[in-house]
């Protein structure tokens, strides 16, 4: 079965969850304590070069890594990739946006604020990353004010990428109330089928406990 090693309230982590429960696919998962520097370790090493969670082993000895590219290892023939060459290419456009205009301020100032702390002289960076972040979602509002979902008419992985950091986006002092769009897509990606809450804890595969 497949394996998701993860550090449950990471965005990251979630994005992979919530597209395999909509795709109805059996998983297991294993927390990783970062805390403790268990993705250092020569084992998760082995795993993953990279070190950083989510890791998914896809059968015994096959590992992949890359939140994103997991998506998309998994969509790719589903209706979460769209069909149509402009939709597909706009919805890569989003998914490259969300790692590299928007995970790194909206998720570090998030888990700094939230669950590791601020680090030793890092306050300024820290305003400044929110800054960036307000950036990110200031785009993000405008690009909602025009078409319902990122790549277009319909829900696809760039919606799962960008809501799984933006949803929780207040966790890194950020006001959502500013961005009426954002939370009006937020209601559209909560209606779609089999959706999964970033609290949701899955004991067994396809069994809920909600928390």
């Amino acid at each position: 079965m497949i394996k998701l090693h993860q550090f449950h309230p990471s965005g990251n982590c979630y994005k992979v969850r919530l597209l395999l429960h909509q795709l109805a696919i059996p998983f297991e998962t294993r927390e990783v304590d970062l805390s403790a520097g268990e993705t250092r370790t020569p084992e998760f090493k082995a795993m993953n070069p990279i070190a950083r969670t989510p890791t998914v082993e896809l059968e015994p000895g096959v590992f992949l890594a890359e939140s994103n590219a997991i998506l998309w290892y998994f969509a790719e023939g589903t209706p979460f990739i769209p069909t149509d060459r402009l939709e597909r290419a706009r919805m890569l456009q989003w998914m490259f946006f969300e790692q590299y205009s928007h995970e790194p301020y909206v998720a570090v100032a998030r888990a700094w604020l939230t669950f590791f702390g601020i680090p030793s002289g890092k306050e300024k960076e820290l305003e400044e990353r929110i800054q960036k972040g307000y950036a990110a979602l200031d785009i993000m509002e405008g690009e909602l004010r025009k078409r319902p979902f990122f790549a277009g008419a319909h829900y696809s992985l760039a919606d799962i990428a960008l809501y799984a950091y933006t949803h929780v986006a207040e966790e890194g002092r950020f006001d959502l109330g500013r961005y009426p769009a954002i939370r009006a897509w937020f209601e559209r990606v909560q209606a779609q089928p089999r959706h999964l809450r970033i609290t949701d804890v899955l004991n067994a595969p396809e069994a809920l406990e909600e928390v």
